[in-house]
């Protein structure tokens, strides 16, 4: 199995032997490592996160003294290199979305052999297979996807006319409703459920509305979250309670670490977790 070469966003890697020691720049590489059953050395912190997001210590109790030691490596677009290269890895990954990966690709393939995934929720489950055929744990990712896909199906089966199910998130000033083409745009796929006709594009990840333009989030369900985990950042605003799904009672605040921060397979089993449980009432 080792000596293995993979082909990735920044070409061809690789690696000697089955990593032990591997430290992850991007968000979503967490969880896929995890997912596949092993706890990297090292993490940046995402935006908005923090190193070890608290949805996975809850999905991984068995890991919490090794996520526990998990050591910070900074922001996930100015890694501090020093922390990471006295960790010795063996194996770096890193992702394309949101960052000049030729330059940091070199540095970093200078103190371990680097894979770069291609990053965003559009890719999540390429980049989950490409993660794990590095550690030498592909068919495990191909037996999770498709029981995540068996599932997915399973719920979308329970309905003749399917709800459109809506998504929508705050941080800072900036409010977005996110299509097909982003990670919980793509589960809902997964599961055959229909978006709102605003929301069925497919050209990026989510687009920015005004707040005047609130009442494009309206579905047959609606699922938001704001940055910090503050509800009162939607419910406050005026046109919040004109918005029928919200005056319906079928609007979900969810957690927003799995739906728009970390795009990984345990953050999609959460997405379809809260999916199922809410389309059952």
């Amino acid at each position: 199995m080792f000596p293995r070469t993979v082909t990735h966003a920044r070409g061809r890697t690789t690696i000697d032997r089955a990593p032990a020691r591997v430290t992850v720049i991007s968000t979503g590489q967490m969880d896929a490592a995890l997912t596949v059953g092993l706890v990297p050395v090292g993490s940046t912190a995402g935006d908005g996160a923090g190193t070890v997001p608290a949805y996975l210590e809850e999905a991984f109790p068995a890991s919490a003294a090794a996520l526990e030691a998990v050591v910070e490596l900074g922001g996930r677009t100015e890694p501090n290199l020093e922390a990471l290269a006295a960790l010795a890895p063996d194996l770096i990954l890193v992702n394309a979305a949101g960052q000049d990966t030729g330059q940091l690709h070199t540095t970093l393939s200078a103190i371990a052999p680097t894979v770069v995934t291609r990053g965003t929720g559009l890719y999540w489950k390429q980049d989950f297979q490409l993660l794990a055929d590095a550690l030498g744990r592909r068919e495990q990712a191909q037996d999770w996807l498709a029981g995540h896909h068996e599932r997915a199906a399973a719920l979308g089966s329970r309905f003749t006319d399917a709800p459109t199910v809506s998504f929508l998130r705050k941080n800072g000033d900036r409010v977005r409703v996110f299509g097909v083409a982003s990670f919980s745009g793509s589960v809902a796929e997964d599961a055959g459920l229909p978006r709102p006709q605003v929301q069925s594009f497919t050209d990026d990840t989510s687009r920015d509305i005004s707040l005047e333009e609130l009442p494009l989030a309206d579905g047959d369900y609606l699922f938001y979250s704001a940055q910090g985990g503050d509800e009162a950042e939607f419910t406050s605003l005026p046109l919040w309670p004109t918005i029928p799904v919200v005056g319906a009672g079928r609007a979900v605040e969810v957690d927003d670490d799995t739906f728009y921060l970390n795009a990984g397979p345990t953050a999609a089993r959460r997405v379809l977790d809260q999916l199922e449980t809410t389309l059952a009432t």
